[in-house]
C-alpha cells in the first residue's frame, strides 16, 4: 500500500519564492603551479566581517522564506518531536564507588547526568547543562575523574566550537574548586593521582579563533591549586611540532603515554616512567606509518593495540621498558577478513570487537589470546562500551541496529550472560521493517556493501523515495545505528541506503586507504555507483534520490552532484569541507592531508584535488539538482567558507529552476552538542525540503502510523 500521495512531477514554488541575495565578486586570484585560480568569493571566509554577517542573514531569510511556504513542514517537525520524544538512557559506569550515567526525559536540549551510590540505588542529579543556557546551546563535553572518584574535570562546550572550558568539581560535594583551565582544543583529560592531570591545547591563534589555522599541539600537565600559566608543557612546541598530541596516564598510574601525529592517519607513540619526574621520554614508535595505542599496562607487560605490518590490527604485548616494535609478541594476531576496531581489559579478560562485514561481532578471549567464548548479541547490529577495570565482574555495553534502539545490556564476565538492562520506548513497530545487506559492483569492480532498511513488502517499481548516506573517509566506519528521525523517512514509505564506501575503515587499512589522496575518486565512484544500484534494481529513480553526507561526507556529496547532477533528485552537504584548494588553511585542516593530500605538495595532487574539488566544478550552464546545504556559524571544524562559497558559486551558476540554497544555523558548530531543538528543526527542514522537491506530499503523520 502506497504511503505517499504524489502532487505530480514537481511541488512548484509560488510566484518569485526564490530570489537570491546577489553575491559579491572579487577579483581574487592565486596562483597554483603555474596556473591563475579565480577565488571571487574570498571574502566570504573572513567569518567576523559585518559583510559576512549581512551576507548570512540575507541567504537565511531566502532559505526560510522558502521553507516557510511548504505546507507539510510543520507536520514533519511535529512527527520529529513525537519521535523524539522518549526517555534515552546510557550505560553506568563505575567511578570510584559510585555510578554515572546521562539520562533525556526524551525533548531535554541536553542530557543529564546522574549518580547512583550503587547499581539498585536511587539516582540524583549530578550535573544538569540544561542550566549552562537559557537557547541550550552550552553542553556537557565530557567528564573525567580521578581513580578514586572524589574529583572530576568537567568540559564545557559553547555554541558547538572546539575550543572548551574546564572545571574542575568535588565530585562527592559537588563544590567547584579554583582550578577553571580555558582554551582547551582537541584534548582528553587524564589524572594522575588526585594532584593534577594532563590536557592537550593550541596556542590561541592570531586572527579569528574560528577560522584561523591551528598546528601546534601541546601537552601540558596541571598542578591542582595553581593557576594555568603555570602549568607545564610535557611536549610538543615549535621544536617538535605535531597537530595533534595526547596524554594518557596507564590504570596502574605508573606510566604516561603520548601519542603524537601530524595527521589523522599514523602515529608516535612515547612512554615516560612516572615513578620519577625525571624520568625519560621514550619512543615506542617513531614514525606516522602506522596507528599505534597502548591498551593495557600492569607490571612488566604492556599490551599495545596496532596496525603495523596489519592493516586490519591486531593486539600485542611487550615489555614497557623495552616497548619498541622489534620486542612485540602477538596476543591477537591480524584476522584476514575481520577488522579488530577496540579492545577491553575487564574482569581478567579481554574483550575484542570486530567489524565483519561492517557490523559488529564481540569475542572473549583469555589474557594469553585464546579464545573464551563469542559474545551473543541480538542481531547484525553494533555494539559499544564493555568499559570498566580489571577487578569488575560484570560491565555494561550497547546495542543498536537501524531499527532497534539503542539498548543497554549488564554482561556477566564469568559466565558470558547478557542481560536486558534498559531499553527504549520509542513510537514505532520495528517489526514493520527489514534491514538487507547487499554487495554491488563500483566503478573499478571492487565490490562494495551497502545497507538497505525499508517497509516490509515494499513494492520495487522505482518510485520510491530513497535517501542515500555515505561518509567514507578518515578510516571511519559505517555501521548499523538507530536514527530516530530515519524512523519519520521509512514511516513515509522511504528507502534508507547506507553504503561503506573505500575510504572508510569497514575492511581495515588496506580499505581507508583505497579511497585517500590519488585514490580518493574511488569514494565517489562507489558512492554514484550505489545510487545507480538503487535505481536498476527498483527501489527508486532519479527523480526519488536524495544524497546525504556531513562534513568529509559533506564533501562527498559535493563531489557527487557536481559529477553526476542527473543521478538524483536532492542533495544534501552538510558542513562539507568543499574547497579542496584551501581546506588545510584553516583551524586544524592541515592535519586531514593524510586523507586528502594538499595543494602545496605537487602540481600531480593540485590537478587532481582541483579536478574534484566542489567549489571549483561548479560549472556554467548546468542543471544541479535541488540543493540545500547546512552549515553552522560557529562550526571551527571544518569552517562554514567552505559552504558559504559552494551555495554562492552554485547561485551564481545553476541553470536550472530547482532552488539551490543554504541553511545557516547561528550558535551552532559542526554538530558535537546541537540542542534537541535545533536537531530537530534542521531534519524537519531537510526532510521538508526533499518531500517538496521529489513532488511529494508526506502523508499525515497521524494516518502514516495507523498504515504502519
Amino acid at each position: 500500500m502506497a504511503l505517499l500521495a504524489a502532487c505530480g512531477p514537481k511541488n512548484e514554488p509560488t510566484e518569485n519564492m526564490i530570489s537570491y541575495p546577489t553575491t559579491a565578486k572579487v577579483d581574487h586570484q592565486d596562483t597554483l603551479w603555474g596556473e591563475v585560480v579565480a577565488d571571487p568569493y574570498r571574502w566570504l571566509e573572513d567569518d567576523r566581517s559585518e559583510e559576512t554577517h549581512a551576507w548570512v542573514m540575507a541567504q537565511n531569510e531566502v532559505t526560510f522564506n522558502y521553507l516557510d511556504q511548504i505546507p507539510f513542514r510543520e507536520d514533519i517537525r511535529k512527527r520529529l518531536e513525537e519521535l523524539w520524544d522518549y526517555e534515552k538512557v546510557s550505560a553506568p559506569e563505575r567511578e570510584g564507588d559510585r555510578y554515572y550515567f546521562t539520562r533525556n526525559d526524551g525533548l531535554q536540549n541536553q542530557s543529564v547526568t546522574y549518580v547512583k551510590e550503587s547499581l539498585n540505588g536511587e539516582a540524583s542529579v549530578f550535573i544538569d547543562p540544561n542550566g549552562f543556557s537559557e537557547d541550550g546551546t552550552v553542553a556537557l563535553g565530557g567528564l573525567s575523574f580521578t581513580k578514586d572518584g572524589s574529583l572530576v574535570a568537567i568540559s564545557i562546550q559553547e555554541s558547538g566550537s572546539d575550543w572548551r572550558k574546564v572545571v574542575v568539581m568535588d565530585a562527592l560535594s559537588n563544590e567547584v574548586l579554583g582550578d577553571t583551565l580555558k582554551d582547551i582544543k582537541f584534548s582528553g583529560i587524564s589524572w594522575l593521582g588526585n594532584d593534577g592531570f594532563y590536557y592537550s591545547s593550541y596556542d590561541k591563534p592570531d586572527g579569528s579563533e574560528l577560522s584561523a589555522m591551528t598546528d601546534q599541539h601541546k601537552l601540558y600537565y596541571h598542578k591542582m591549586g595553581t593557576p594555568q600559566s603555570a602549568d607545564k608543557m610535557v611536549f610538543g612546541g615549535a621544536e617538535t611540532p605535531r597537530r595533534y598530541i595526547g596524554g594518557g596516564v596507564s590504570e596502574d598510574e605508573n606510566w604516561l603515554f603520548i601519542s603524537a601525529a601530524v595527521s589523522t592517519s599514523g602515529n608516535e607513540l612515547y612512554i615516560k616512567s612516572l615513578a620519577s619526574p625525571n624520568a625519560p621520554i621514550v619512543p615506542i614508535q617513531e614514525g606516522y606509518d602506522a596507528n599505534v595505542n597502548p591498551a593495557y599496562a600492569k607490571g612488566n607487560t604492556l599490551y599495545l593495540f596496532t596496525n603495523l605490518d596489519a592493516p586490519n590490527y591486531r593486539l600485542v604485548k611487550t615489555d614497557p621498558n623495552h616497548p619498541t616494535p622489534d620486542n612485540w609478541v602477538d596476543v591477537l594476531p591480524e584476522q584476514d577478513r575481520d577488522v579488530l576496531r577496540g579492545v577491553n581489559f575487564v574482569g581478567g579478560k579481554i574483550i575484542a570487537t570486530y567489524l565483519k562485514d561492517a557490523h559488529t561481532v564481540v569475542r572473549q578471549y583469555n589474557l594469553d589470546g585464546t579464545l573464551d567464548r563469542e559474545v551473543g548479541l541480538p542481531t547484525i547490529g553494533s555494539a559499544y562500551g564493555f568499559n570498566g577495570r580489571m577487578e569488575d565482574k560484570e560491565v555494561f555495553y550497547t546495542f543498536t541496529s537501524f531499527t532497534y534502539p539503542p539498548s543497554i545490556f549488564r554482561y556477566n564476565i564469568a559466565t558470558g550472560e547478557s542481560t536486558l538492562y534498559n531499553s527504549p520506548e520509542v513510537d514505532f513497530n520495528p517489526s514493520a521493517y527489514e534491514t538487507k545487506q547487499v554487495f554491488y559492483t563500483s566503478k573499478d569492480g571492487t565490490k562494495v556493501p551497502m545497507f538497505i532498511v525499508h517497509k516490509k513488502g515494499l513494492e520495487l517499481n522505482g518510485q520510491n523515495p530513497a535517501y542515500l548516506y555515505g561518509y567514507g573517509g578518515f578510516n571511519v566506519s559505517l555501521t548499523p545505528g538507530f536514527s530516530v528521525g530515519r524512523i519519520y523517512w521509512l514511516e513515509q514509505g522511504g528507502v534508507y541506503a547506507q553504503p561503506s564506501l573505500r575510504g572508510g575503515g569497514e575492511y581495515g587499512e588496506a580499505w581507508h586507504e583505497a579511497g585517500t589522496k590519488m585514490q580518493k575518486q574511488n569514494v565517489f565512484d562507489d558512492f554514484i555507483a550505489a545510487g545507480e544500484y538503487l535505481i536498476a534494481e527498483g527501489y527508486t529513480d532519479n527523480s526519488k534520490l536524495a544524497i546525504a553526507g556531513g562534513s568529509n561526507g559533506g564533501l562527498l556529496v559535493g563531489a557527487t552532484m557536481t559529477q553526476r547532477p542527473d543521478l538524483m533528485a536532492v542533495a544534501l552537504p552538510a558542513v562539507g569541507v568543499l574547497d579542496m584548494l584551501r581546506y588545510h588553511k584553516f583551524t586544524a585542516g592541515a592535519g586531514w592531508t593524510s586523507d586528502y593530500g594538499n595543494a602545496d605538495q605537487s602540481q600531480e595532487m593540485y590537478e587532481y584535488l582541483k579536478g574534484y574539488s566542489p567549489v571549483h566544478n561548479v560549472r556554467e550552464g548546468v542543471e544541479y539538482p535541488a540543493t540545500m546545504v547546512t552549515t553552522g556559524d560557529h562550526d571551527d571544524r571544518v569552517v562554514p567558507a567552505h559552504s558559504f562559497k559552494f551555495a554562492a558559486m552554485l547561485q551564481a551558476h545553476h541553470a536550472g529552476a530547482d532552488p539551490v540554497m543554504i541553511r545557516i544555523e547561528t550558535d551552532a558548530g559542526h554538530g558535537s552538542g546541537k540542542p534537541t531543538s535545533k536537531r530537530i528543526e534542521e531534519m524537519a527542514d531537510q526532510y521538508a525540503f526533499t518531500f517538496f522537491n521529489m513532488g511529494i506530499t508526506p502523508t499525515p503523520a497521524e494516518k502514516a502510523i495507523q498504515m504502519n
